[in-house]
């Protein structure tokens, strides 16, 4: 009832109040709020279906903001199902839009999230990517410097920094720019963001050969997971501590932890990965 509550409304000539001016993209908002939940719970199918709606919404009141913001999102959900052509089209068209709308900060995120892609392409050996890292650090140095100060935003863009340095082996570097970006997420409450970035400094640590602090941080991410009832997150993260608990030869403490990835991925429906994991074991 609700939608047809707003449609026959537009056509209303009464007054229009203010709340009625918002409620599109209030609407718009939510479908988005949940389209990136499931996302982030590796349940792209379904985060699709919520975008859709965000999308159509975000159309109908030719908002710039929200039309960036879904298609940013959409492209990162395109991605991670591997439909990468399709994913840096949509980056690219929400950069564009961000450019002539004068949403700045939006152009320039979506343009960091379009580098972070590339290096995971190039983190995963994807064929034929083989791409400057030093351009994309002064890419990203460039995109940075439009960003506001101790914003998410900008936190995102020392992430970005951080696997540029990954790729290069620069273990301390890495580690520095993802802090910057842990301590804006750890102010701002953001407890998945701030996981991943836990998440993300185990894994350097683990490359650079430290494993005990490597561990250190898979339990921090685990806590921030925990904290925000992350299920896809926490799986992660005790499949990382597994594989890290294995390098440092600790078969026991490997498996376990491998077995408590497992049971969590098979507990929220992900049957494939925890095949995948009981068939190493």
């Amino acid at each position: 009832m609700l939608f047809l509550v707003l449609i026959f409304s537009a056509c209303s000539s009464a007054p229009r109040r203010p709340a009625e001016n918002f409620a599109v993209r209030s609407i718009a908002a939510n479908q988005l709020n949940m389209a990136n939940q499931a996302a982030n719970q590796g349940l792209y199918e379904d985060a699709m279906i919520f975008l859709l709606e965000a999308r159509r919404l975000a159309l109908s009141a030719d908002d710039p903001k929200l039309r960036i913001e879904t298609s940013m999102s959409r492209a990162s959900i395109l991605f991670s199902m591997g439909l990468t052509d399709e994913a840096f089209q949509e980056w690219e068209d929400a950069a564009a839009e961000g450019d002539s709308s004068g949403e700045r900060e939006l152009a320039a995120l979506s343009r960091i999230y379009s580098i972070r892609a590339v290096l995971t392409l190039y983190e995963n050996n994807s064929p034929g990517v083989r791409p400057d890292l030093e351009d994309l650090k002064t890419r990203i140095n460039q995109e940075m410097a439009v960003l506001s100060r101790n914003s998410h935003p900008i936190a995102a863009a020392y992430i970005t920094l951080g696997l540029a340095e990954k790729q290069q082996e620069r273990w301390a570097d890495a580690e520095s720019a993802v802090t910057l970006a842990l301590a804006i997420y750890e102010r701002g409450h953001f407890l998945e963001d701030a996981a991943y970035a836990w998440f993300l400094i185990a894994s350097i640590r683990s490359l650079a050969g430290n494993y005990d602090t490597s561990l250190e941080a898979l339990r921090r991410s685990i806590e921030m997971d925990r904290r925000a009832e992350n299920s896809f997150g926490l799986a992660s993260s005790w499949q990382a501590m597994g594989e890290v608990q294995g390098k440092a030869g600790r078969p026991e403490e490997s498996r376990a932890a491998l077995l408590r990835a497992a049971g969590i991925y098979r507990a929220i429906g992900h049957d494939e990965k925890a095949e995948e994991l009981e068939a190493q074991l």
